[in-house]
């Protein structure tokens, strides 16, 4: 069958005859452009697939007509946090499938019992962890049973899937499931082994597809699809990124977007505003011009060009200063690789970074910041090793600067360390109070721990910590988006 089938058949179920459809999106925030989350979650908002999503916006339109129809498919079906890794009974029957009347009903029960029989001592074979000799017992089962009892036929291939499992066949396991849900479009412990299968498989556009079917079959009460969903949905969200991150042309970000980038750091020398002694003390011309830089430096120019928000002509004043080697050269270096990642080349980024860090005379506020800087660019290319070390490292150089707790703990967020993320914006926190952003990310920590564990106190008070923050900064756009998404999570 077609690898949208399973997600279209689940829409059917879902939605029962004669419904509508309904498609949505998640909403993302990521990368410089708020100032919290790496850049490929950018790209994840607009490049993967929004299958979980659509569904999710899908099912909840439907849900309550769902509940008054009993729409949903009955075969393979789950309780939550249920595991699926031993091999069934015999099928409950579809409507209709029950034994026909007529001449060949008899040896038709023949069939079926002895299919049933060589099933069960399968059964038995699986659960003593005989795997070989339970492959054997489902095969003969499946010879064995009348072509037309799909519901039992399916039970079997997916039994032996099953068994398939245990030995790591994937590819077996996902040939055998294929057959199940061909026979049983709805059978959920099918789909779902099947998208186990995909994953071993490096399959994951196959294997989210299969998540999300079951996903909505089981009305997104069941953890651990929603886990594996978000686990492929990351994962594959990183591969389109780093595919459109590499192919992409170098192109200026908005001036909001390099705004919201240099707001999230407040130790950041080079986008402070400019000294009253590197300006002149001149009147303004009639026209307004801005005033002019006191020295002639590619630095200063630089820095007035911010101000001026005249993005495109600071990478070549920069070249200016570290050419002549002029007395802001650190500055310049690292202004320069700054706006070499914003416009997505971390190549020419990376040597600028290299030089500020080595530079042992440099303020340790510079060395400190390109630290953060070339941290967040190794973990946008998949080495969280190295993004680690340099946390780490500038930590170590400037334990009292609140953007390094913050950025790596944004890092930590990505690596499932949830608890060393709190610990880290609560550091934060403690340095800097008033840190609008680490104080809803905190809460964003908070809530996935709270979610990840199951635990619906520690998710309200992760919720609660939420609206909190929106009132105590109320211009915190990262505080309503991280806090709409959680709101609408939960609503599923």
């Amino acid at each position: 069958m077609a690898a949208s089938k399973p997600v279209e058949a689940a829409m059917v179920s879902a939605a029962g005859p004669g419904s509508g459809s309904g498609m949505g999106g998640g909403s993302a925030t990521s990368g410089p452009g708020t100032g919290s989350l790496p850049r490929w979650q950018l790209a994840l908002a607009v490049g993967a697939p929004l299958l979980l999503g659509a569904g999710a916006l899908y099912l909840w339109s439907r849900q309550r007509r769902r509940r008054e129809t009993g729409a949903r498919g009955d075969s393979g079906g789950l309780k939550r946090n249920s595991e699926r890794k031993t091999p069934e009974g015999r099928a409950s029957p579809a409507p209709g499938s029950g034994h026909p009347d007529g001449p060949g009903t008899h040896l038709e029960m023949n069939s079926l019992d002895r299919a049933q029989a060589a099933k069960n001592k399968g059964n038995k074979y699986f659960k003593a962890g005989k795997y070989e000799q339970a492959i054997q017992c489902y095969t003969e089962a499946i010879s064995l049973c009348p072509t037309e009892k799909n519901v039992d036929l399916s039970t079997f291939y997916q039994n032996r899937a099953a068994a398939f499992e245990q030995l790591q066949k994937w590819k077996e396991v996902a040939q055998d499931c294929t057959k199940a849900v061909e026979l049983n479009p709805k059978y959920v412990k099918a789909l779902f082994r099947r998208a186990k299968a995909h994953e071993k498989l490096d399959n994951k556009k196959e294997c989210l597809e299969d998540v999300t079917a079951v996903c909505i079959l089981e009305g997104f009460q069941n953890q651990q699809s929603m886990l594996l969903a978000d686990k492929v949905l990351k994962l594959l969200g990183k591969e389109k990124a780093k595919e459109k991150y590499k192919n992409r042309e170098p192109l200026m970000p908005s001036p909001q977007f390099i705004k919201s980038y240099f707001s999230s750091f407040t130790d950041d020398i080079i986008s402070q505003p400019m000294l009253k002694g590197e300006k002149s003390d001149e009147d303004k011309d009639k026209e307004g011009e801005a005033l002019e830089v006191k020295e002639n430096s590619g630095y200063l120019k630089a820095k007035q060009y911010m101000e001026e928000e005249n993005y495109d002509k600071i990478i070549s004043e920069c070249s200016k200063e570290i050419d002549a080697q002029g007395k802001y050269m650190a500055e310049a270096l690292l202004l320069r690789a700054t706006f070499y990642l914003l416009i997505g080349n971390a190549n020419a980024a990376k040597p600028d970074l290299d030089k500020v860090i080595s530079l042992q005379e440099a303020n340790v506020k510079l060395r400190a910041n390109a630290l953060i800087k070339r941290g967040s660019m190794y973990m946008q290319q998949q080495q969280p090793l190295l993004s680690t070390q340099d946390f780490n490292m500038a930590a170590d150089i400037d334990p009292q600067n609140a953007d390094v707790y913050h950025h790596r703990g944004q890092l930590k967020i990505l690596l499932d360390q949830v608890e060393e993320a709190v610990a880290d914006f609560d550091e934060c926190i403690r340095l800097r109070p008033e840190s609008a952003l680490a104080q809803a990310q905190k809460c964003f920590a908070l809530y996935r721990q709270a979610y990840t564990g199951n635990n619906s106190s520690q998710i309200q008070a992760a919720m609660k910590g939420f609206e909190e923050v929106i009132k105590k900064f109320p211009r915190c756009a990262e505080g309503y988006a991280l806090y709409a998404q959680r709101k609408h999570g939960e609503s599923h």
